[in-house]
């Protein structure tokens, strides 16, 4: 047997998401109520400089409470595929744009309690174009060596999911072309 859902409210609806309570039975006979975030899904892309280094953006987050280094990413828009949101979010948040872009893999950051998907890229060959922020964004662009990026993550600078991921499907990538 696998779960049922019994019911299913919106409690929330937000610009970006929907909070659900559902009631469910699950498949060892026990129910529960379990509190659901719908995402419409995300897209990632790490960008990297001929001379292989990334751009990272320090980007402040409210719900955290300070900057966090991050790889350019975004919301999957209504009638947009991932790949044109991760190249649409790499002009935006980085003033970059890349005609090769490789899909790295999809990720489910918080799957306790929201069914939001990531897919990850990797860009390259980026040629500058004009950054151009969403009046919320509060954006530094900086790069970032290969190794530096590594001892980042080992030193608990960088603590963004998506964006330890990124880096290292980028960095396992670049090692095998």
């Amino acid at each position: 047997m696998e779960r049922i859902i019994v019911r299913s409210e919106r409690i929330y609806e937000g610009k970006v998401f929907r909070l659900m309570k559902e009631t469910v039975i699950l498949e060892n006979g026990v129910t529960t109520d379990m509190e659901i975030i719908r995402h419409p899904g995300a897209a990632a892309i790490v960008p990297i400089l001929d001379d292989e280094r990334f751009i990272l953006i320090r980007q402040y987050r409210h719900a955290v409470g300070c900057f966090m280094w991050e790889i350019p990413a975004g919301t999957v828009n209504q009638n947009e595929t991932p790949i044109m949101c991760a190249q649409r979010e790499l002009t935006e948040e980085t003033g970059y744009s890349s005609d090769r872009c490789h899909k790295l893999s999809e990720i489910i950051p918080v799957p306790g309690y929201s069914n939001e998907h990531i897919d990850l890229y990797i860009a390259t060959n980026l040629t500058a174009s004009a950054q151009n922020l969403n009046v919320d964004e509060v954006i530094k662009i900086h790069t970032v060596r290969l190794s530096d990026a590594l001892a980042m993550i080992y030193a608990g600078e960088i603590q963004d999911g998506k964006t330890i991921c990124g880096l290292l499907l980028a960095m396992n990538w670049l090692s095998t072309r």
